[in-house]
């Protein structure tokens, strides 16, 4: 008698996590369609080339676009690092001081050129799950190709300290890259993934994301701040926007030994490694 009331209590049991797994599944898929949905629709308008300065990117040398996602007015939390890294390219490149906003990609864009190259910063207004609207009407105000969109974000499932390039595939969770994903129409576009560390103790991961970083996180985004953008301007001065993508050519400072041995498909540097490598070569 007394197995049979738990056969049957763990049958219920069953039927109750069956129930709530159906409704959570329910809930994201309907998330996901609402936001297609709000994607669809500021996308209703895609900006039409301008004649004139801006129209010179067109018909001028290659052109490719820097994108650092994250949330608008919330710069300094970790989900918008990849803001952090476009604004020290920017530094980087001289022209930190020429952020404008243009209502038409709903962001604000810096042209500059990297070598032969032109290069569009972009800088999303809007928030995270609807960044691809920007990143879509930049491409086609600039005639801008997916695989020529270099997208900057935050990795949870990277250790604070670690990058990594991914040459394209399936969003992974973000909500950023899968806006992306589905405004573009591809999932070609190469990514620099910057690791964020994935939360500790009772931490939620969207309070975890929407925080900022720690005095001692901060000195540690100090060094991957400047190797990130080491690895950009080397993705950017590359020739061949076509290569091989189970390869990459350049990594960040004193990591190249590692990348030429392993050539995998993705790559990832920490100040630690770095200092290991040069001490080697």
């Amino acid at each position: 008698m007394g197995r049979l009331k738990k056969v049957t209590g763990l049958s219920k049991w069953c039927r109750y996590l069956s129930v709530f797994l159906k409704k959570l599944l329910n809930f994201v898929t309907m998330r996901r369609l609402l936001t297609r949905v709000i994607n669809r629709v500021l996308l209703s308008e895609l900006f039409t080339p301008a004649m004139g300065f801006e129209a010179e990117i067109h018909v001028q040398g290659r052109r490719r676009m820097v994108v650092g996602l994250g949330n608008v007015g919330m710069e300094g939390t970790r989900h918008s690092v990849g803001m952090a890294v476009l604004g020290t390219l920017a530094t980087r490149l001289g022209v930190a001081d020429r952020w404008r906003g243009d209502k038409h990609v709903s962001g604000e864009v810096i042209m500059s050129e990297v070598q032969d190259t032109h290069v569009v910063l972009l800088r999303p207004r809007l928030l995270m799950n609807v960044n691809g609207v920007s990143v879509a009407k930049a491409a086609a105000k600039y005639g801008i190709k997916p695989e020529d969109i270099l997208l900057v974000h935050d990795e949870l499932d990277k250790p604070l300290g670690k990058i990594g390039i991914k040459h394209g595939g399936s969003a992974r969770g973000h909500n950023g890259v899968r806006s992306c994903i589905d405004c573009l129409q591809a999932d070609v576009m190469p990514r620099l993934r910057v690791g964020i560390s994935r939360p500790t103790g009772k931490t939620s991961v969207e309070r975890h994301v929407l925080g900022r970083f720690s005095t001692e996180e901060q000195k540690v985004l100090d060094s991957v701040l400047v190797q990130s953008v080491d690895l950009l301007i080397s993705q950017l001065s590359q020739q061949d926007s076509k290569q091989d993508p189970q390869s990459s050519s350049s990594s960040p400072a004193g990591g190249r030994h590692a990348a030429q041995k392993t050539n995998k498909r993705e790559r990832s540097a920490s100040p630690a490694e770095d200092s290991a490598a040069a001490a080697q070569s």
